[in-house]
């Protein structure tokens, strides 16, 4: 009986440690199954070569940002996109339309200094009494004139709060200036008198305080006697829902506005109040009017609240969220779908303006530079020749 027990006792261990081996081997290589291979596993096998086998040096950390690049490519998704960590914090800063620095807009070396071409009212700089046309030579003592104009900006940005000496040269004269860095909110909204009636609201964007900015540009044109209005969305890159839900709502009367549907299927609905702006409107758009920008032209078209006037625009139809990564940087994947008030997708389709009108290159460029003067503007002639022709204004 003894030699029995300890038989089965040798086979029960055997089996066992069979059985183990079989875990550990299927776990360890089921990335490795044909069908069945995962991007880590594919990756790491690479690298693995590269390690025993690559002839010349390489970067580890530029094959993890095209890998990254390469796998949101992959889903064949064109409005989501990888985000590396150098150009995070530049990425948020731009969508929350504020910055820390000093206030002032530099161009590039000019053999002297970077000359300032504007400063922001009520900001570090034009307090410290910074003047357009002063040129900066150091920036805390730093060297800066081999230095792209890009570097010398990331030098003069900083936290809010901390102190900045810059060496500046006027008149022939240097002089050392302190300031302290504040967070500087960009003017992404802003508005002005075409004609006694018509008023223009240029909107940049609809991230961060764009419908704050946007709001007061309306009531400003307004307070100056506007009884029609144009907006202007060329080349805005969209932005963020609730900025663009907040427009809608102060413009149009009640009713949907916005239909989203995530990605576990919930649907959520945006209305509007009945507080509205109850004037004649024309919005202009081009090809380069995306995502939020696209849907606020499309809706004031829908509910035939605007007449649009421009070019053919994308068609986008899916929202993203950012999720930061571990190593610094982010990915901006879709996570839902949204719709217009009538229950129409913009995906593939984007907005047939009312009135089709191109500019001509040069005035592309102009437009793109913000230097294109309103009487060459052939896309915002006509949105005046329209509002005034229909006798939508002063009766």
């Amino acid at each position: 009986m003894k030699k029995i027990g300890a038989v089965f006792g040798i086979l029960s261990a055997l089996v066992l440690t069979a059985y183990v081996t079989f875990i550990l081997t299927a776990q360890f290589y089921q990335p490795m199954k044909v069908g069945g291979f995962t991007a880590s596993a594919k990756l790491a096998e690479i690298e693995d070569y590269l390690d025993a086998y690559f002839v010349d040096d390489y970067d580890s950390a530029e094959i993890a940002d095209a890998a990254a690049a390469a796998a949101i490519d992959a889903t064949g998704d064109q409005w989501s996109y990888y985000i590396p960590a150098s150009e995070y914090e530049e990425y948020e800063e731009s969508v929350q339309n504020a910055y820390a620095g000093i206030g002032v807009y530099i161009l590039d070396w000019d053999g002297e200094g970077f000359p300032i071409a504007s400063i922001m009212e009520n900001s570090p700089a034009s307090n410290a009494g910074l003047q357009i046309g002063d040129k900066i030579c150091s920036a805390d003592g730093i060297d800066i004139s081999e230095m792209e104009i890009s570097d010398v900006q990331d030098i003069v940005k900083g936290v809010a709060g901390t102190p900045i000496e810059l060496t500046i040269l006027r008149e022939n004269e240097m002089q050392s200036i302190s300031l302290e860095r504040a967070l500087i909110e960009q003017t992404v909204a802003a508005g002005e008198m075409l004609t006694d009636e018509i008023g223009c609201i240029t909107i940049a964007n609809f991230d961060n305080n764009s419908a704050k900015q946007t709001i007061a540009a309306i009531e400003n044109v307004l307070a100056q006697g506007a009884k029609a209005l144009v907006f202007d969305v060329r080349m805005n890159p969209g932005g963020m829902r609730v900025e663009l839900v907040n427009v809608l709502d102060y413009l149009l009367p009640e009713g949907d506005i916005f239909r989203g549907v995530s990605t576990d299927g919930f649907e959520s609905v945006d209305r509007s109040d009945p507080s509205c702006v109850s004037l004649p409107m024309v919005v202009l758009v081009d090809k380069n009017t995306y995502s939020a920008a696209e849907f606020f032209a499309a809706v004031l078209q829908e509910k035939e609240w605007a007449t649009i006037v421009g070019e053919h625009t994308s068609g986008k139809g899916n929202y993203q969220h950012t999720f930061p990564l571990s190593d610094g940087s982010a990915i901006a994947i879709s996570v839902g779908k949204y719709f217009m008030p009538s229950g129409r997708s913009l995906d593939g389709v984007g907005i047939t303006p009312d009135v089709l009108l191109s500019l001509q290159d040069e005035q592309l460029t102009e437009l793109y530079y913000g230097i294109l003067a309103p009487e060459d503007d052939a896309q915002l002639q006509r949105a005046i020749e329209i509002l005034t022709k229909k006798n939508l204004l002063t009766q």
